[in-house]
This record gives structure tokens, C-alpha cells and sequence, in this order.
């Protein structure tokens, strides 16, 4: 049995990989407070999802239905997926489920060439895919599986300019997940020591996304993510930017967008709150409201900085420097003996 682990970075000092990474082995989400002002509201929106559990154990299961179809890839995020059977069969483990929660992924499918029907009057409609899920019902604890959707896909032989049209929901996911990749990549690059590569590549990947179907028809959910990018951009700007909060910022959103679940991150009064927006539950909204109702947050810690606690020392500066070499190991994270950090571990994740 897997126990989803939320972990929660505050201020400058924490160890945002190793809390990224527990989450992520977990399957639970990392959240990066900046200020005192937000604490309130990143508690409030992680418990208002775990009190709506409504699906456990949930997979989806896609099949092929017609000879000659294949099935070559599932991008799926931070969840599992697999290619079983020669490309017959798919399998995406999900796990729980918050009420209201959607999850997309993008299925990646192989077609045989196109055959003229014999009679030329019926349409050339192929069966593609079914689909069918199965979870587990957290009161009754019994297993529910749902009725296979057939998935069909016309082919008419001639296909003209007017009909060729780009489906802007897929764009949409797409985008999310090359997104997600190119968060990664830049952390990759700039924990290398390589913060110049890293925000080259977040430039690309700005540019793509102005430039695609969905951003040029004004798709909100792209315009986020470039303001996103961004973001990140701006704080791998030095080293010690970097290190300070330009790591966790990263490692947050990188969370969100795998697990497609919501997660807070520095202060929440820029534009990229946006894209969590995107990915919050009427119950979480709800709870955050109820509880900015029921507490208040005072004014004089709307912008207040976390103080550094003891647990780890701030990193000092040091210059960006070029890797050739992208096999070079990352360099050691900042972190005291076991001995020593052991009994200060509750004090630093709270």
C-alpha cells in the first residue's frame, strides 16, 4: 500500500530536491513557501483534496480494436504507464482521485495505411481504441469498472486543406507536458552548475509556446505557462538566486504539472498562480476560502520573508559556469552530517 506524502519547503534554506523527491516517490506533491502570508493557504488547499477522496486505485486500460492499430507511446506525467502485448494494450495506474479532478494524458497510435472501401458509398470509419477503468470505492471498498468507450476515427480518402484542423485540447496537453520536460531539463542543467544552458532552453520553449495553435487562439492555459517559464527564468539569474529559491520554484511547479494536482509556490501574487488555478477542485477552492474566513491574514505578514531556520546554512554565491560534459555528477547539496540534521528534520519541514 502506497501512502501519497505532501511535503511542504519554507523560505530559503529548506532541501527542495530531497523533499521533491519524497513526494514524488510517493506519489504525493511539493509545495514551495516563499512567505509567511501563503502558509495558511498552501495547508488549506493540500487538505481540502485529501478530504474529498473520492476514486482509489484507479487505472485506465486502452486496447486496440481493429488489426493493423498500435499503440507506441503514453505520456502520462508522473504516473505509470506501460505498453503491453506488442503495442495491443495500455496501462496507466492513476491511484486516487479528489471529487471533481480530471486527468489527461496523450496517447501516442500507430494506424495501417488507408484502404478504399469496395463500396464506394459508406464511409471509411475505422474502430480504433476502447477504453475501459476500473477503482475501488473508498466507503464501500468495493471495485467498480466502468463500460468500454469505443474510440472511431473516419478516413475519407481525400482530405482537404479546410478539413486538416489541429485539435487545440491536445495542443493544450501537449504544451503542459513539454512544459514539464523543459522544467526538468533546466534543473537538471543549472544544479550542473550550467545556468546559462538552462535558460536557453527555457527560451526555446517560450517561443514554441507563443507560437502554437493553442497560445495564437488564446488559450489562457499556455499564456500561463510562458509567464511560467518565465518565472523560473528570471530566478536562475544567479547562482544564489538560484540556490535561494530558483530550485524549489522549479521543483514545485515541475510537481503540479507531472501529478496535474494543484501545489503552491512562492508567494501566489503573480500571474503564474494562474496555471494552478487550472488544476484546483471546487472542494479545495472552498476550504481556502473558508479558512481566509474564518483567519484572516494580518497585513503585516502579507509580504513577510520566512526567516532562515537552523537545520540548513545558505548557500554562498557562486558564478555560473559553462559544463561540456553533461555526464559530470551534480554537485553535493549543502546538507549537514545525518548525526546532526536528524533532530532538527521536523523543525525544517514543519
Amino acid at each position: 500500500m502506497q501512502i501519497p506524502v505532501h511535503t511542504f519547503g519554507f523560505g530559503t534554506d529548506h532541501d527542495s530536491a530531497s523533499m521533491h523527491s519524497i513526494s514524488e516517490t510517493s506519489g504525493g506533491t511539493f509545495s514551495f513557501i516563499e512567505t509567511e502570508s501563503i502558509i495558511q493557504d498552501a495547508f488549506a488547499q493540500c487538505i481540502g483534496g485529501l478530504l474529498s477522496v473520492v476514486i482509489q486505485d484507479m487505472q485506465v486500460i486502452v486496447t486496440c480494436a481493429s488489426s493493423g492499430v498500435q499503440l507506441s507511446a503514453i505520456q502520462a506525467g508522473s504516473y505509470v504507464g506501460n505498453i503491453l502485448d506488442d503495442g495491443q494494450k495500455g496501462l496507466v495506474k492513476i491511484g486516487d482521485l479528489y471529487a471533481e479532478e480530471e486527468r489527461d494524458f496523450l496517447v501516442h497510435v500507430k494506424l495501417p495505411a488507408f484502404k478504399k472501401p469496395a463500396d464506394s458509398t459508406s464511409v471509411n470509419e475505422m474502430k480504433m481504441l476502447n477504453v475501459i477503468c476500473s477503482y475501488r470505492d473508498p466507503v464501500s471498498q468495493e471495485t467498480i469498472q466502468t463500460r468500454v468507450v469505443e474510440l472511431s476515427l473516419q478516413r475519407p480518402e481525400y482530405v482537404s486543406s479546410n478539413e486538416q484542423v489541429i485539435c487545440l485540447e491536445v495542443d493544450r496537453q501537449r504544451n503542459r507536458l513539454c512544459t514539464a520536460e523543459t522544467i526538468a531539463e533546466a534543473r537538471a542543467l543549472a544544479d550542473r552548475g550550467d545556468l546559462t544552458g538552462a535558460q536557453l532552453v527555457l527560451g526555446i520553449r517560450r517561443r514554441a509556446l507563443q507560437a502554437s495553435p493553442a497560445a495564437q487562439a488564446g488559450d489562457q492555459l499556455c499564456s500561463s505557462l510562458e509567464a511560467e517559464l518565465k518565472q523560473i527564468q528570471d530566478r536562475m539569474a544567479s547562482r544564489q538566486l538560484y540556490e535561494t529559491s530558483g530550485r524549489a520554484y522549479a521543483l514545485s511547479g515541475l510537481s503540479s504539472h507531472s501529478w496535474q494536482r494543484a501545489t503552491t509556490r512562492g508567494d501566489s501574487s503573480d500571474s503564474v498562480s494562474l496555471v494552478y488555478g487550472s488544476y484546483q477542485t471546487p472542494t479545495m477552492v472552498d476550504m481556502l476560502m473558508r479558512s481566509q474566513s474564518i483567519c484572516p491574514v494580518p497585513q503585516d505578514v502579507i509580504s513577510r520573508s520566512l526567516l532562515p531556520s537552523r537545520s540548513f546554512p545558505v548557500p554562498e554565491a557562486r558564478p555560473s559556469h559553462q559544463v561540456s560534459d553533461p555526464a559530470m555528477p551534480l554537485p553535493p547539496p549543502a546538507w549537514r552530517e545525518p548525526s546532526q540534521r536528524t533532530s532538527e528534520l521536523h523543525a525544517n519541514t514543519r
